[in-house]
């Protein structure tokens, strides 16, 4: 970031607009706002229902099948456009939404909510791609920052995703509990926990196995126990949405903040003005151009830069305000990442090549 006046005198003038865009929609959110999360709600459980009926009592391929598409549909929609925005705190002001406030909310994922409230809300939207400050630097055996120390398991790593993505939630629930750092990581590495003291291992455990424990036991011992002696049927289905829905999570989420074109800081980056760090946040994150339907799916990750300009609004919102967003930053001269979903994700693989080699320097300002 640059530091002469013009430059602040640019950002403060980015701060002002979007500072006014957030003004202006806010004033509007309200009914029309709880209607969507409400619909998408009861969109979401009737996919459930037809997904676990179809694999509980199909008796052919084809309706097994359609009913794991339902369920995993299902799944991605509550984790995403529904879960992730409540747990922003997304509803918790707005008059109707009691069943969408962040307090108590019970994410059907075996994530638990005070972890990923601490490691995204706190720390990742604060301090997007700052190398030690922000936990989504890294991912398991994959340096996603150039300012990340290289390590050996790093080489190739453009081939991890292989091995993942099929299991990302459940690596997702690991990371943000702090057990990957507990079980895999040199003190010195550490991204979620602190030390290795007994209450920190009492509480990652405690966090860690509090929601995955109840999740993993419905998915593969009640629901299949239901079937009896086709309990391997059910297991089998929802094995294959869970599947379903993490590498399709996996590809949201990791063309969210990586890329060639996309900047990443060093640890000591600050922003210096709201307006500064409206610009960072911005040209660290990337859009993607899909359909509505899809948009849904990813829970408007596809519009991750307004997402991170805006992290508290409703989705819908997001989509609504990101024409205007992206012409306020062509205006005053900030990179706007969008492309296809395609494009960006070939981006990503790119990227995750050249983050393999130690060589790797940082990208142009």
């Amino acid at each position: 970031m640059q530091s002469d006046s013009s430059t602040t005198r640019e950002y403060s003038a980015l701060g002002a607009e979007i500072d006014a865009v957030r003004r202006r929609v806010e004033a509007e959110l309200g009914e029309a706002d709880v209607r969507h999360i409400t619909r998408v709600a009861r969109v979401s459980r009737g996919f459930e229902v037809v997904g676990r009926g179809l694999v509980h009592f199909s008796l052919d391929p084809l309706s097994f099948c359609v009913g794991v598409l339902a369920l995993a549909i299902h799944k991605q929609l509550h984790a995403a456009e529904i879960g992730h925005t409540v747990l922003h705190g997304t509803f918790d002001r707005l008059p109707g939404a009691q069943r969408f406030h962040s307090k108590g909310y019970w994410w059907e994922t075996p994530i638990d909510e005070e972890s990923w409230h601490e490691g995204h809300n706190l720390r990742h939207h604060q301090y997007t791609n700052v190398a030690g400050k922000d936990p989504d630097c890294k991912y398991g055996t994959i340096r996603l920052n150039e300012h990340v120390p290289h390590q050996d398991v790093h080489r190739h790593q453009e081939l991890h995703p292989l091995f993942i993505w099929p299991s990302f939630t459940f690596n997702m629930a690991m990371h943000f509990s702090g057990m990957i750092d507990l079980y895999t990581r040199r003190s010195a590495d550490f991204d979620v926990i602190e030390d290795r003291s007994w209450r920190t291992i009492a509480r990652t455990h405690r966090r860690a196995l509090r929601k995955a424990v109840p999740y993993y036991a419905r998915e593969y011992v009640f629901f299949p126990a239901l079937a009896g002696p086709l309990f391997w049927k059910v297991m089998l289905g929802n094995w294959l949405a869970e599947v379903s829905r993490s590498i399709y999570s996996a590809a949201t989420i990791f063309c969210g903040h990586v890329g060639e074109d996309t900047r990443a800081y060093p640890s000591d980056t600050r922003a210096r003005s709201r307006g500064e760090w409206y610009a960072m946040q911005i040209e660290a994150a990337n859009d993607f151009e899909v359909p509505y339907v899809v948009s849904l799916l990813c829970g408007a990750l596809d519009r991750q830069i307004e997402h991170h300009i805006f992290p508290r609004w409703p989705t819908n919102r997001l989509r609504e305000v990101a024409p205007e967003i992206r012409e306020i930053c062509e205006r005053h001269g900030i990179r706007y990442q969008t492309a296809t979903w395609g494009t960006t994700l070939k981006r990503v693989f790119r990227r995750l090549r050249q983050l393999g080699r130690p060589e790797t320097t940082a990208v142009a300002a």
